[in-house]
């Protein structure tokens, strides 16, 4: 009698604890379609992925995820924002992808006092004066730091800049690289203003080529990186080309064909060298639930955007109170995600890797991961 009345006992309390679980909602905000969707496409793979190996917390509740395309459009965003803030509800937001368009969603989260994790928004002043931004990417200063000791390790002592003045992102990553390239020792011999959308880069493939550097830096996005590389190869001009993660995209071999062959640039994460055995086992989720073994960096950055913030969550009282979320994001140490491990500080600004690649036979490769 005893037994059975304890065994009835624990089946109501786990009925009760059924019945108190809720679906929390967790907002995402990627350009889905547009200019950079190849961008945000892989990036909320990684959150789908993320979501379907861990879809429910710790005490049982249940994680929706609320998706809004904004295009990689600063209106679409601001509106994005809005919604899932007014009318879903959303008690953290994952995005939005561009350092510009990233600021759009912190700026109206901050308010709100919303948790937002950017993945692989790069721009330094992205979290300044602002207590509910995170990212779970390295910042351009250091991104910058690795492209300028790179070069100057294989002996580059004179670069070009080719920056886009349209892009948050091309002028903070331009800014400190230059700073980091002057500091080793390097030389800027010039520096070359594009716009976003251009397609006829003669003009800056023949000022490159009076000036004769060792090689090109270009801290832009792919569709210009990839016209840029492929018109210096018709007009003659091989000079070594290096760019950040703007171009950490197939897409960009594509456009680029034979063009990029030999191109550097950094990364996060490459799926071949996996820093962990929580990095392997998620390479093999995604190999069997996509058919394919490539695992871009963006869908590993946008699973840990997803991986960060349930663990902040877990380790709150209530998992629906954002302000307890976002202190335990900036409380997140050494942790173990997909794409290495990841500490915040109390900025919102990871400590993390940087992992280099170069183009080889049509294949980004492996060259080196640098610790901070």
């Amino acid at each position: 009698m005893k037994k059975f009345t304890s065994v009835a006992l624990a089946a109501v309390m786990a009925a009760g604890t059924i019945a108190m679980a809720k679906e929390i909602k967790v907002g995402a905000i990627m350009p889905m379609s547009g200019p950079i969707a190849a961008y945000g496409q892989v990036t909320d793979l990684g959150i789908k992925l993320a979501h379907k190996l861990q879809p429910t917390l710790k005490n049982g509740d249940t994680i929706k995820l609320v998706l809004l395309d904004n295009k990689g459009d600063k209106v679409e965003t601001a509106n994005a924002t809005t919604r899932l803030i007014s009318s879903d509800k959303v008690v953290a937001i994952l995005g939005a992808l561009t350092s510009t368009n990233t600021a759009q969603v912190i700026a109206i989260a901050d308010k709100k006092k919303i948790p937002v994790i950017a993945s692989v928004a790069t721009n330094d002043k992205l979290t300044d004066r602002r207590t509910y931004a995170n990212r779970v990417c390295f910042t351009d200063s250091f991104q910058g730091e690795v492209v300028a000791n790179y070069a100057i390790a294989q002996g580059h002592k004179t670069a070009v800049v080719i920056v886009d003045q349209a892009q948050v992102y091309s002028l903070g990553l331009s800014k400190a690289f230059q700073k980091a390239f002057k500091k080793a020792g390097g030389t800027i011999s010039q520096k070359i203003k594009i716009t976003s959308g251009d397609k006829d880069f003669k003009a800056v493939v023949s000022q490159v080529k009076k000036t004769n550097p060792d090689f090109m830096f270009l801290p832009l996005y792919h569709p210009e990186a990839s016209m840029i590389a492929r018109q210096s190869k018709q007009l003659g001009l091989n000079k070594p080309m290096f760019s950040g993660d703007g171009v950490a995209n197939p897409t960009f071999i594509e456009l680029g064909g034979k063009a990029v062959e030999g191109y550097m640039f950094t990364d996060f994460f490459d799926y071949q060298n996996p820093p962990s055995s929580k990095s392997s086992d998620f390479v093999a989720f995604h190999e069997k639930e996509t058919g394919k073994a490539e695992l871009n960096s963006f869908t590993a950055l946008g699973a840990d955007t997803y991986n960060v913030l349930i663990d902040a969550m877990n380790r709150c009282e209530d998992p629906t109170n954002s302000v307890c979320i976002n202190k335990e994001i900036k409380n997140t140490n050494k942790f173990v995600g997909v794409s290495g491990t990841i500490s915040i500080d109390k900025n919102g600004n990871a400590t993390r890797s940087a992992v280099i690649k170069a183009i080889m036979n049509g294949k980004a490769s492996y060259k080196a991961t640098v610790n901070p």
